[in-house]
């Protein structure tokens, strides 16, 4: 199977082929034709699967004819959670839509919205952005959805769980009832199918791997280690090991910081990205990540999600995640287009829930490992896999304040909130062309 069996024309061929691609992931063979054939999609797939390309690539071919987006209008709407992600996706258009006549920009909160209004004056053929930049725009009249084609939800899964359903809602009341609708996502809960109810006619459903599975490409296993003493093995890890690039995942923005001090304090080049960050910062530490000049990455889930990162050889949970499915978005990091990885978490007696929890998810126990001289004194409990289905919970209610994929005191649209509104905010795939953020 080839890219031009797929339907698409020369000039997105001639993108693909110049990043070097020529075979489409399983999502894409599934997801690219029934895009071109206007059909609503519903695609379920893990990071790492290709699936940005997967809707990229086709509604790129479809805005190749047409009329052009006029004065403030929008032809393609791409809705992400957070920052980083919607850079990527912007990176992705710009690298496959290069030899077309198409424009398209990004916008999100946590930078000046002037900039933003003057790039969509003249309309955009695509637009990638975050929920509540978006609404902030239309209020001002600097964009407006008549001319809407094709609607996009990506990551539809941690929307939902940031809050940001609300919004969602209102930007789906302010679009024309004729559309096509895609809608990507890791997985596919209850919440989301309610959500779909409302979005997509009759669509089709694409299910690249089983809910809620880890990649089989990713080598997992725990050392179980006492609390005090997770950084001096994670550093010990880093040198005996000679590894060169590690994103570690931190569970608290506070917790980062004091890791990455801690880092550099024995000579390591590490950096921090979470939602106290500048977006100019997050930025800067990411390609700085990539181009090798630091080491070690600690980030926070949220500000994490969505992160591209070719060919990463290491993931560290340096705290277990309180939700497990935040345990399989961040070892997906790893072992992507058919590359192995291995993904590490350092385990305290405390954590004993969170990891019953994951192993439950994933169903299967994680391999315990120890190093010498690193053996806890809190012993970890045993696993025992609990084998019992997972009901589905109801989601919380977002909590009045910020979150993680925000700076402090700032919500989606980068504004202080008022005590009356605060608002929360929050792969390389085979093709992704995702090679940075701005």
């Amino acid at each position: 199977m080839s890219f031009a069996s797929l339907g698409l024309s020369a000039p997105i061929l001639k993108a693909v082929a110049d990043q070097g691609y020529d075979t489409p992931s399983p999502i894409q063979v599934q997801a690219i034709p029934a895009v071109l054939e206007g059909k609503d999609v519903m695609a379920a797939a893990q990071t790492g699967t290709g699936k940005t390309a997967g809707f990229t690539l086709p509604i790129l071919e479809l805005l190749s004819g047409g009329e052009r987006a006029h004065a403030n209008q929008v032809r393609v709407l791409i809705i992400t959670p957070t920052r980083e992600l919607a850079a990527q996706i912007g990176e992705s258009v710009i690298t496959y839509g290069k030899n077309l006549p198409l424009r398209s920009t990004v916008v999100f909160g946590g930078v000046k919205i002037n900039p933003q209004m003057m790039k969509l004056r003249k309309g955009v053929d695509i637009l990638v952005a975050t929920p509540g930049r978006l609404l902030d725009l239309y209020n001002q009249n600097a964009v407006k959805f008549k001319q809407i084609e094709i609607l996009v939800l990506d990551e539809a899964d941690r929307m939902l769980d940031m809050g940001f359903i609300n919004d969602i809602k209102k930007i789906l009341a302010l679009l024309p009832k004729q559309r096509q609708n895609l809608m990507f996502s890791a997985t596919f809960s209850d919440d989301i199918r309610k959500l779909a109810k409302g979005l997509v006619n009759n669509p089709i459903e694409i299910s690249v791997s089983p809910r809620n599975t880890t990649v089989e490409s990713v080598d997992q296993w725990i050392y179980p280690v006492d609390k005090k003493q997770k950084t001096a093995l994670l550093i010990n890890l880093i040198n005996e090991n000679n590894w060169h690039q590690v994103l570690v995942f931190s569970r608290t923005k506070h917790g980062a910081n004091k890791i990455t001090a801690q880092l550099e304090k024995v000579g390591l080049k590490a950096a921090a990205i979470h939602g106290n960050k500048s977006q100019g910062a997050r930025t800067r530490a990411l390609a700085n990540f990539k181009s090798g000049e630091i080491q070690v990455l600690v980030a926070t889930d949220i500000a994490a999600r969505g992160l591209d990162i070719d060919q990463l050889p290491h993931v560290v949970n340096f705290d277990l995640p309180n939700v497990p499915e935040d345990y399989v978005h961040r070892i997906g990091r790893t072992g992507r287009a058919g590359a192995s990885g291995q993904a590490v978490s350092l385990v305290s007696a405390d954590e004993i829930k969170q990891l019953f929890d994951i192993e439950r998810l994933i169903k299967q126990l994680l391999p315990r490992k120890l190093i010498d001289g690193f053996e806890p004194v809190h012993d970890l409990p045993e696993s025992r896999l609990d084998t019992r289905p997972i009901r589905s919970k109801k989601p919380k209610k977002p909590k009045v304040g910020h979150r993680d994929g925000q700076r402090s005191g700032e919500n989606a649209r980068g504004h202080k909130p008022s005590s009356k509104n605060k608002r929360h905010t929050g792969s390389r795939n085979r093709v992704s062309g995702q090679s940075g953020n701005r």
